[in-house]
């Protein structure tokens, strides 16, 4: 469990380094370059937080690749998180599909699809998805799961980074007025970022479906020893749905609505659906994952005879 309290430790340093040091930074900053006060606050709790894990890094034990999960080599890497990509398209390509065919989800009139368009659209959500993979899975299922499973084992280590990753994705983007900002600033930032857990009930139904995509990639990872297919898998999944965001927007008026979270933060596809979809395609995919990583260790097995 200290290992688990670490990373813990981290998200509660930065939203206290965020609350006190914020507005410091900003009256630093802020005359010089016209950045808004919560893109400064952020950035330096950010910042806080990496020097922090670099910190603990090294009491951990986590001071080689593969304790961040980048222990496969380079080629073999690219190629498992290219495969991951791939899946991670087709499985939220196929649900989205399924909301649209459901009338859940309807195309946005105020969008005419051209071929610089959907180019644009492609690499963006490209790019979103494989910086968003790359920060998430490097700390979460690779430095956080090394940790927690050397301590507490496999199954621990599994739920342990899904409830991070599913409470991260509620701390949410808080604005303030650069006329409205004063000394307590930092602490409304924090409390404004904070504020959808004031009501757990609205944002239940999101909070399981991150929970269980957690669960997902958690076990990928276990049965991989590595992260480069939650890395392809979680990229493939940003990158459809910063697709589907811009051209599309979910239906409140479908008698199906209950599906879909509520919930701002969601973009109109997480819910009680992509969750019952997550549990069938977790199960195929920890099979598929298995006789994979059973076929390598054959292949090395016969390559160490020879």
């Amino acid at each position: 469990m200290r290992a688990f309290a670490w990373f813990l430790g981290l998200i509660v340093l930065a939203l206290a380094v965020m609350a006190v040091a914020g507005y410091p930074a900003w009256l630093l900053i802020h005359p010089y370059f016209d950045f808004a006060f919560h893109r400064i606050a952020s950035r330096i709790a950010m910042l806080a937080a990496a020097i922090a894990l670099a910190l603990i890094s090294r009491r951990l034990r986590l001071t080689d690749r593969a304790s961040f999960g980048y222990g496969l080599p380079w080629r073999a890497f690219l190629r498992e998180c290219a495969l991951g990509l791939a899946v991670g398209v087709a499985l939220m390509a196929v649900i989205l599909l399924l909301m649209g065919l459901l009338g859940l989800r309807v195309w946005r009139a105020d969008v005419t699809l051209s071929g610089t368009l959907v180019a644009s659209l492609l690499i963006t959500g490209l790019q979103r998805g494989l910086a968003v993979a790359l920060l998430e899975e490097t700390c979460l299922r690779g430095a956080m799961f090394t940790a927690v499973a050397r301590e507490s084992g496999t199954r621990f280590a599994i739920l342990a980074t899904s409830l991070v990753y599913a409470l991260t994705h509620f701390i949410g983007r808080y604005h303030i007025a650069p006329e409205a900002v004063n000394a307590w600033s930092g602490v409304a930032l924090v409390a404004g970022t904070l504020k959808d857990f004031a009501e757990p009930a609205q944002i239940a139904d999101a909070f399981v479906c991150y929970f269980a995509v957690g669960v997902l990639l958690g076990v990928v990872r276990a049965r991989t020893g590595n992260i480069a297919a939650t890395l392809g898998l979680h990229a493939g999944f940003v990158w459809i749905i910063t697709l589907a965001s811009e051209v599309s927007r979910a239906d409140p008026a479908s008698r199906l609505a209950f599906l879909l979270s509520s919930w701002s933060g969601g973009g109109g596809v997480v819910g009680w659906l992509v969750s019952a979809w997550v549990l069938i395609a977790g199960v195929l995919l920890a099979r598929f994952y298995r006789h994979r990583a059973a076929g390598r260790s054959l292949i090395d097995a016969s390559n160490q005879r020879t």
